[in-house]
């Protein structure tokens, strides 16, 4: 089984999409995520390009890993510069660590028009700073930027590029797909090229962008010509369409084409370890994700799921445990009294066809789906209602009343609303108030402040996802409206909803039964532990 190494560029290559935005804490906890993970190396940033990242170099020094190393990312000297002189190749070198990824032109046009120099002068940049960097005790990864784009317009000089990084002593040569825009065939071809001249002397890698949909697709082929060392970011993210995304890169290598990544029980980590990443960077996991998405296992026909019962092969291409995953029936109107079942029996396992609570349970999803309930996706809705029905139900706080109005213009940055509330926790009355962006913002700020002195725990809580969808576009602003609120306390995630014809009332349901949900399974698994 050949072995294939992965580095992980979400804090460098990664950070550069839209709206991501990582303190040094966060930066600190993703590599700590990764390195649970297996992954070999982590491209952390460049320390030359800002501060922060220059912080963060000086942080991890003091952070043990078990399996991976950390990368510092920076560029080949400038032109007409030696490297003693070059201020990012210094950088490189104060970062303090062992392994750092340098890139360099491997496109005739980049070096003539972008950087304007001789093709000679970029040659000696590559190689000088390899060598300067090696005589320096680094270990050097080369990544020879826009190398497909070269190859197709020069070969012969894209092929130089890589010898001169290896006689620099570049102890491996990673092509890059830096646009995006090859089809896989045209991958295949060049490394296959590469894999020929080069691979008996160093190790080649692959780094491949979305812009065309592939880059998948062509980390996969390049594997399967010889590269052992694949780049990507664990969700995909990046800069314009994204990178490749190693959480579907990792499972396709190891399960499906037969080479060692990753050990198979670190595997298992890998739809905890991407909710985790996606959190810390403030985005929802996409649940179409292949292997680790919400939807990745689901299923909705009433034909499927009774086929996946009698055996999950049926519809299944693997079992989702080996990912870290899990099993999902969704309710509709298309699934089946079967699925209602096995979804009760999750949290009550006992319960049997023939108990008179289920069909009383089908009645009331019938009944509430009329009315604009969808609990496909808000299981945590559905488990309350369950709960409620079979008498496993207790209420954790009683509203009395809610108070929400706005403010117009803004009297603050991030404040337009306030909201007032009244609730009571055995008999003790608590009355609070919230400013927010926003009616629902300033209402979830007031519930947390009255129930976080009952309930420590809810400061945990924390909404990821927040949908309003119009249910009669008819009735105009007296249209019926479902919220669907997605909650997260850093470890599970859950979904919960409301239906009204006030958006304040509905958003009040999915949050109240959100909260509620949380505190049902502390107070469970405290008690598992008791017990």
């Amino acid at each position: 089984m050949r072995k294939i190494e992965i580095l992980d560029s979400t804090l460098r290559d990664g950070a550069q999409g839209e709206g991501i935005i990582y303190s040094v804490q966060d930066k600190i906890h993703i590599c700590k995520a990764l390195d649970k993970l297996g992954v070999h190396y982590i491209e952390a940033g460049n320390p030359g390009s800002n501060p922060k990242d220059f912080e963060f170099f000086q942080e991890i020094q003091k952070v043990h890993f078990e399996n991976a190393k950390i990368c510092a990312f920076g560029s080949t000297r400038r032109k007409d510069i030696i490297c003693e002189h070059d201020s990012n190749i210094q950088s490189l070198l104060a970062a303090g660590t062992e392994y750092v990824v340098i890139f360099g032109k491997s496109w005739v046009f980049q070096v003539t028009d972008i950087i304007k120099t001789s093709l000679e002068e970029n040659l000696n940049m590559i190689k000088e700073s390899c060598a300067y960097l090696v005589k320096n005790g680094k270990h050097v990864i080369y990544d020879a930027e826009h190398f497909f784009t070269g190859y197709e317009a020069d070969k012969e000089y894209a092929m130089k590029t890589l010898n001169a990084a290896l006689e620099g002593g570049a102890e491996l040569l990673c092509l890059c797909e830096t646009r995006g825009g090859s089809m896989v065939h045209e991958v295949q071809k060049a490394v296959r090229d590469v894999v020929k001249t080069y691979g008996s002397k160093v190790k080649i890698g692959i780094h491949t962008h979305n812009d065309c949909g592939l880059a998948v697709a062509n980390s996969l082929v390049a594997v399967e010509e010889g590269v052992c060392h694949v780049q990507g970011v664990l969700l995909g993210f990046g800069e314009r369409t994204g990178n490749a995304n190693l959480s579907t890169i990792l499972p396709d290598l190891q399960y499906k084409m037969g080479y060692e990544c990753i050990p198979p029980e670190k595997l298992k980590s890998l739809t905890s370890v991407c909710k985790e990443i996606s959190e810390i960077t403030n985005i929802s996991l996409n649940p179409q994700m292949p292997f680790v998405g919400g939807n990745a296992f689901a299923h909705k026909a009433g034909m499927h799921i009774d086929a996946v019962l009698k055996n999950p092969s049926a519809y299944e291409h693997m079992s989702p445990d080996l990912v870290g995953n899990s099993r999902v029936f969704l309710m509709s109107e298309v699934a089946g009294r079967s699925m209602i079942i096995e979804k009760i029996r999750k949290f009550f396992p006992n319960v049997k066809k023939t108990d008179a609570v289920v069909e009383e349970i089908c009645d009331k999803v019938k009944e509430l789906e009329s009315q604009g309930f969808q609990f496909e996706g808000a299981d945590g809705s559905f488990e309350l209602m369950v709960r409620k029905l079979v008498d496993k139900y207790q209420p954790f706080f009683k509203l009395h009343y809610y108070q929400t109005n706005g403010s117009y213009p803004r009297p603050e940055e991030g404040v337009n609303s306030c909201a007032q509330i009244k609730v009571e926790v055995d008999g003790q009355i608590e009355i609070t108030a919230g400013e927010g962006d926003g009616p629902v913002n300033a209402l979830d700020i007031a519930l947390r402040k009255a129930l976080e002195r009952f309930y420590p725990l809810v400061s945990k809580i924390r909404l990821v996802d927040y949908k309003v969808r119009v249910l009669d576009g008819k009735s105009a602003t007296a249209s019926k409206v479902r919220v669907i609120i997605e909650s997260t306390d850093g470890e599970i995630s859950w979904t919960t909803i409301g239906v009204s014809s006030d958006v304040i009332e509905a958003s009040w349901i999915a949050l109240s039964d959100s909260f509620e949900y949380k505190l049902i399974h502390d107070i469970e698994k405290r008690y598992q532990k008791i017990i």
